[in-house]
């Protein structure tokens, strides 16, 4: 009934999100950022790793999804890496400056993914008119959209997803994603009536360095030496909650 895809930034979250019972990932870099395009050593390590499906996100970057003619051509190249690595999706989205789908350049991009899936990604939440967005991506021929319901998170935007899964129908399918958790997923999957959804499940991972240089610091102020990532632990007691 139910397909789970995990947000995951590195290949030792793709092997988490498999034992944990997850159908797909989607491969990101760049977290912070919202998620940007992977490296290649990531991708083809990641394909190595795991048997479920791999989607990459394909994003040149943080901030807006405004894209000038370069990072499309960017975009196109990646894209075509991407599908030589194995991946069997891809993720992207592009808006134009008034907050409605850019349809030139996802025209664009749709060539370049030929016959391999797209999912539209959380562009989506920041278009100006989601309804009319949802039918241009319907057009384009995406195979889902990633969306929080234009909300903060998937929970607060439950209202919206579900006028959009009603609006969308068997045409595309609508995947809530953005603060899913163990304790809210059943709700969002009963308000919604949406069947995929997509979450992290990660947890911090403290730092195995002995020596550390206090005066500098690489990562985040709070915890320069830690890392974030997937675990199989919170992967499976997500899906349960709702299975259960």
């Amino acid at each position: 009934m139910y397909r789970f895809e995990i947000c995951a930034n590195s290949v030792a979250s793709c092997m988490a999100a498999q034992d944990g019972g997850a159908d797909r990932v989607e491969l990101c870099a760049g977290i912070p950022e919202g998620g940007t395009t992977p490296s290649f050593g990531m991708i083809r390590k990641a394909r190595k790793s795991i048997s479920i499906g791999l989607n990459v996100i394909i994003r040149p970057r943080g901030g807006d999804f405004l894209y000038t003619e370069e990072e499309i051509d960017e975009m196109v190249y990646d894209i075509k890496v991407a599908k030589d690595l194995g991946a069997d999706g891809l993720v992207f989205g592009c808006l134009r400056a008034d907050g409605s789908v850019d349809t030139e350049s996802m025209k664009r991009l749709m060539e370049a993914a030929g016959d391999t899936p797209v999912t539209f990604h959380r562009a989506f939440d920041h278009c100006s008119d989601p309804f009319e967005a949802l039918e241009t991506i319907i057009d384009l021929g995406c195979r889902r959209i990633l969306t929080s319901g234009c909300r903060p998170t998937a929970i607060e935007g439950a209202d919206l997803l579900a006028q959009l899964v009603r609006k969308a129908g068997d045409r595309i399918i609508i995947m809530p994603g953005c603060g899913i958790k163990e304790n809210n997923i059943a709700d969002i999957a009963r308000l919604s009536g949406a069947r995929e959804f997509h979450f992290s499940a990660r947890e911090s991972v403290e730092s195995g360095m002995v020596f550390r240089n206090p005066e500098v610091a690489m990562g985040s102020e709070e915890d320069p030496y830690g890392t974030v990532r997937t675990t199989a632990r919170r992967v499976s007691a997500t899906i349960a909650a709702l299975k259960s």
